[in-house]
């Protein structure tokens, strides 16, 4: 199951019951005493729905922190169409190069929420990020968008990952293809290139930390193909679902090219984009 935020997590038990679906999940709380020491204790999540035609609504039911009573929150979803077969990507045509950063300044962006604290900026021809936080005091920094919203597309980035950074560049504004220093890291769904938590590299082909790296992302009939560094590690796979932080769960619509920045600093130098043509 995936929520609003994070990665694609397995659930404690799914069934259906008198003509509902009964999903649970389980949270571990984690507590500190008065003498300070750690306690752990297991809530349990209950989340039933009811479905009607291609609609269905649901409520989740779970007990306050404090022991005193349920949270109860009722919200809905639609079923998604089925993912189409794999394209014949040899058949599909691209239009003409767009650059969607123009290495002057933000023209073309804006942030995904435009009550964030603004860490972009263009420095020397880069697109940087610098989330700078002060002592004592958190600071949420925004996620950068495009003005412009594509549906189908090649994308090719140029990004360098600082030591321990973390960052991701969303496709439809849906779908995060993982940016991060996961140098000589076993391979997983939370890789440099991976469609975050969705899809596993073949293969682990990062350049060490402070490299300029490489990424070219082609987005087609909900299907993903990303080379990394000259290296395919995702070939022509499907996307079953968006990803942490989407900006809304449609999959049949278009949206942005956005970069997450909310996490650590980032530095891109190229962001150049060719539509598929119907």
């Amino acid at each position: 199951m995936l929520w609003g935020w994070g990665s694609v997590e397995p659930v404690a038990s799914v069934k259906v019951e008198d003509g509902k679906l009964v999903v649970t999940r389980r949270h571990v709380l984690e507590k500190k005493d008065a003498d300070g020491k750690k306690t752990k204790t297991t809530m349990i999540e209950t989340i039933t729905g009811t479905v009607q035609g291609d609609e269905i609504k649901l409520t989740s039911t779970k007990p306050k922190e404090n022991g005193q009573g349920d949270d109860v929150a009722e919200f809905g979803g639609r079923r998604q169409p089925p993912v189409p077969p794999a394209p014949d990507l040899k058949q599909v045509k691209l239009g003409k190069a767009e650059r969607l950063f123009n290495g002057k300044d933000l023209t073309g962006w804006r942030l995904t929420d435009p009550n964030a604290v603004n860490g972009w900026s263009v420095k020397d021809g880069l697109l940087v990020n610098d989330p700078v936080q002060e002592k004592g005091k958190h600071k949420t920094y925004g996620n950068l968008r495009t003005d412009g919203e594509f549906e189908d597309f090649n994308l090719k980035v140029e990004v360098r990952v600082g030591k321990g950074q973390n960052s991701g560049v969303y496709l439809r504004g849906i779908y995060e293809v993982q940016v991060a220093d996961t140098y000589g890291r076993q391979i997983d769904p939370h890789n440099m290139g991976a469609v975050y938590s969705r899809i596993t590299p073949a293969l682990n082909a990062d350049k060490p930390p402070g490299s300029w790296q490489t990424m070219d992302i082609t987005f087609v009939d909900r299907h993903a193909t990303v080379i990394l560094n000259g290296k395919l590690i995702i070939d022509n796979q499907p996307v079953m679902g968006c990803t942490g932080g989407a900006l809304w769960s449609d999959v049949m619509r278009p949206g942005p090219i956005y970069l997450q920045g909310d996490h650590t600093g980032i530095e891109y130098r190229s962001l150049v984009l060719r539509p598929v043509i119907r």
